[in-house]
């Protein structure tokens, strides 16, 4: 555990929820491990949950699922703050962080600031997380009202100068290099930490240890490196995860670490070993996705309702549809071990 979430823990810690409140996250949490222990196939409130304010974007990057298939394919619009408030007003005393990202960019959500402090109004010690691109034209001017009520602004980044415009598309490097110059100069002194994040490609793998030393530059503390996850990514071939494997790939990542070891100052996550199977999968348990217009999908990897949801927060509680019928069907078979086939691709379940 790295000293972000350290820190993040004992602010929750500081902040648990109080009188009746407490009572109930203590006893959300013993049912929590009551029904791990069980195996059951029902599930307590969430600790975590990722809420997309909305899907709509201001950039066409390669990487992203919206720019394929189900993406093309899927409905556009922004969660009201009435549904928005409805929600938390349900999950609020059981939660530990919220993540208020998805398909979209979070800072497009003109009601962006009124969300966060309704939040922080019902209790401060939730830890609130955003995911941004940081290229809107008016980014700092948002953003400047959400430092020290936001505690995590993760910034996509993909790539340096050419090979970071040729992913994502629409962008343009020089303006985010400056917003980040301006954003990390907002944010000193604050309780709000800075993340970037690299969506790891054959495009841009090299530019890996480029990134931390850019991070240094920049003193933000925090870089993470992912693979390209494609789930929803339909032009390209599940055999795609073998470059992860290659013998170039292994040399950058050998740089990477010894990179990492030069800059200590920048805390750098990363894992492209891992094993594969659906039981790898934590999100049939964990941070459960609820789409702008209401449905829970499987995951933030393909969070397109029309293909697979399990059921609509603004017609039932939440509680109710993450043990609807189909969401029990979809954690059995988790339990098997067997791979629904809305998950073919996926990097948790191929290689």
């Amino acid at each position: 555990m790295n000293k972000r979430r350290v820190s993040k823990a004992i602010n929750r810690l500081l902040n648990l929820p109080k009188n009746k409140y407490l009572f109930f996250y203590i006893k959300n949490k013993i049912n929590h491990f009551y029904l791990k222990y069980n195996k059951s196939l029902k599930v307590a409130y969430p600790s975590t949950i990722m809420i997309e304010l909305t899907n709509q974007c201001n950039l066409a990057c390669t990487i992203c699922p919206r720019e394929y298939n189900f993406g093309k394919a899927m409905d556009k619009g922004n969660m009201t703050v009435a549904q928005t408030k409805n929600i938390i007003d349900e999950v609020w005393p059981y939660l530990d962080s919220i993540g208020l990202t998805g398909m979209g960019e979070t800072f497009i959500y003109k009601e962006i600031v009124e969300i966060v402090d309704y939040i922080k109004f019902k209790n401060k010690g939730i830890i609130i997380s955003v995911s941004t691109n940081a290229m809107l034209p008016n980014f700092i001017e948002i953003v400047s009202k959400l430092v020290n009520k936001i505690d995590t602004i993760q910034i996509s980044i993909d790539g340096l100068g050419s090979v970071y415009e040729s992913i994502r598309k629409k962008a343009s490097f020089e303006t985010l290099e400056n917003n980040l110059h301006q954003l990390v100069d907002l944010c000193k002194g604050t309780k709000t930490t800075l993340m970037l994040n690299m969506v790891v490609t054959k495009e841009n793998y090299f530019q890996m240890p480029d990134l931390v030393k850019f991070a240094n530059k920049l003193e933000i503390e925090y870089m993470d490196f992912s693979q390209l996850n494609l789930a929803a990514v339909t032009d390209i071939d599940s055999s795609y995860y073998e470059f992860y494997l290659s013998d170039e790939f292994s040399n950058v990542t050998s740089e990477l670490e010894i990179t990492c070891n030069n800059y200590k100052n920048v805390t750098t996550n990363y894992n492209f070993k891992t094993e594969t199977g659906f039981q790898k999968c934590p999100f049939p348990w964990s941070h459960f996705y609820i789409c702008w217009n209401g449905f829970i999908a499987p995951c933030c990897a393909k969070p397109f309702p029309k293909e697979l949801n399990f059921g609509n927060v603004f017609d039932n509680k939440v509680i109710e549809v993450l043990n609807s019928k189909d969401y029990l069907t979809f954690r059995k078979l988790w339990f098997e071990n067997k791979t629904p086939d809305f998950c073919n691709k996926c990097h948790f379940t191929s290689h």
